[in-house]
């Protein structure tokens, strides 16, 4: 029972996400995952991210609980983050929301939910 440690619910208000300035993400459409042990994560739909700031890395995870991992770089600003954006394109049954979705590690990106997004910290270990 997957969803036994992980909730997903819609984030229920706007989220944006920059990095050095640069806006990777504007949405009221985030979905918030809170993985029992782990600091709640925004996922983002797709079409609310500026892909063109993201580049493909080599980087694959697997998670017991969602599934594979694929990652980008972000670059903007000439600045660049290495794996700082997952996405779980198949993820397993139960956590089928979240497909189609990016997430960013919160250690690179600002986000701000308007509510001192500040709290929204991944662990090390969210993938």
């Amino acid at each position: 029972a997957r969803r036994d440690k992980i909730t997903i619910e819609p984030a229920g208000r706007a989220v944006n996400v920059t990095f050095n300035g640069a806006v990777l993400a504007s949405t009221q459409e985030a979905l918030r995952l809170k993985e029992e042990g782990h600091e709640p994560v925004y996922y983002i739909p797709r079409h609310r991210v500026e892909m063109a700031f993201l580049h493909p890395s080599e980087k694959r995870t697997t998670c017991p609980l969602k599934g594979g991992a694929r990652y980008w770089n972000i670059s903007a600003e000439g600045m660049a983050a290495e794996n700082a954006v997952w996405s779980y394109e198949e993820p397993y049954d139960g956590v089928s929301e979240i497909a189609g979705h990016i997430a960013f590690d919160k250690r690179y990106v600002t986000i701000d939910d308007g509510i001192g997004g500040q709290d929204i910290v991944p662990g090390r270990d969210v993938a």
